[in-house]
């Protein structure tokens, strides 16, 4: 008896996109489109009448707004539901607010070519899909949310560093890592697999809710105290060293498991430039990028941290690293702050001792 498909519900004002989603989606052995809405009025029968497994929703609708619709549903009937976003910097931006309103993942429409880009995006919608259909349940953050307590941080070097991994349910569950940072925390760079366009938008959102200072990486910069530095999405980011600074490198090499910027590149040069001076940290995210990259920089002597499978939207990404030795911890997503500074006052004794 085969398994059951993953059934599709996709909510969008145009028709040639909803043709399109439909296609791509049916054309798959495991998915089908059940109904397809061109507003979320109409979408709200249809959930009831079909109960999809996932909802593809698109940003700016006419009769009710997406994030309206969006933060409704995930009150009343939380399901995981794939954006299906703009390009611009509008569209990045409202695209952030429903991630954090409880949307799993996005996909992003081309600019120029419609049909022809959709259908390069093919394989990533239906993974993305799939993903969802698998995933965890979050709590979403709404606009009223208090801030965490601040941590305080040990006093220490400059040379002391957090590399960051992460994918799908990512841009959430960094937030979360870094929001209760204090402001003199090590600095940081991380990897978040996220097509170009939207980076500036997350950076300039996470500085905004941050104490550290948050920015999208720029070549040649040197890494700071108390600052954060995102790749861009469509480049990868390495460590490397100046003199006696670290700085951050840019270039644009070919994908790693499928993606650039990846997780991998940032890890290798950590553990190779930063050994035990590096704590890496692996977050949600699906498939195996950063995997190989942590196990390494834990070869080097870096600390190394994995999201515990509970508090993961999706596991992938973090079960590929404990699998292969990678993590030293396994810490749910809310404790990895604390732990992040406990370690970093604890390397800062074993210094002095």
């Amino acid at each position: 008896m085969s398994a059951a498909k993953i059934k599709v519900l996709c909510v969008d004002d145009s028709a040639l996109i909803r043709d399109l989603l439909t296609e791509i989606i049916n054309s798959q052995p495991d998915m089908e489109v059940v109904a397809v809405a061109p507003d979320p009025i109409a979408a709200r029968d249809l959930i009831k009448q079909h109960n999809p497994d996932v909802l593809t929703l698109d940003v700016e609708m006419p009769r009710m707004d997406g994030l309206d619709f969006l933060e409704r549903l995930m009150r009343l009937r939380p399901m995981p539901v794939l954006m299906v976003s703009s390009l611009t910097q509008s569209g990045s931006e409202i695209t952030l607010r429903a991630l954090e309103l409880g949307a799993l993942d996005f996909v992003a429409k081309p600019s120029l070519g419609i049909r022809s880009g959709m259908m390069d995006y093919s394989n990533e919608i239906a993974e993305k899909l799939r993903a969802a259909a698998r995933s965890r349940p979050r709590q979403a953050r709404h606009k009223n949310t208090p801030p965490p307590a601040e941590l305080k941080a040990p006093m220490v070097s400059s040379e002391k560093l957090i590399i960051i991994g992460a994918s799908t349910g990512g841009t959430e569950a960094i937030r979360a890592v870094l929001e209760p940072l204090p402001a003199n925390a090590p600095a940081i760079l991380i990897t978040q697999h996220m097509p170009g366009g939207f980076t500036r938008s997350f950076a300039e959102r996470l500085d905004r809710l941050c104490r550290i200072s948050v920015k999208e990486a720029t070549d040649g910069e040197r890494v700071l105290p108390g600052h954060a530095y995102i790749a861009p999405g469509d480049r990868h980011l390495t460590l490397a060293r100046s003199g006696a600074n670290y700085v951050a490198r840019l270039n644009d090499g070919p994908p790693v498991n499928r993606h650039r910027p990846s997780v991998d590149v940032l890890f290798h040069s950590a553990a190779d430039q930063a050994g035990k001076n590096a704590i890496g940290v692996i977050l949600t995210g699906m498939g195996k990028d950063g995997a190989a990259g942590l196990l390494e920089m834990r070869q080097a002597g870096s600390a190394t941290i994995a999201q515990d499978e509970q508090s993961c939207v999706v596991f992938g990404m973090p079960r590929e690293a404990i699998a292969m030795g990678g993590a030293a911890d396994v810490t749910a997503l809310d404790e990895i702050p604390a732990r992040l500074m406990s370690l970093i006052a604890s390397s800062g004794r074993a210094q002095r001792v």
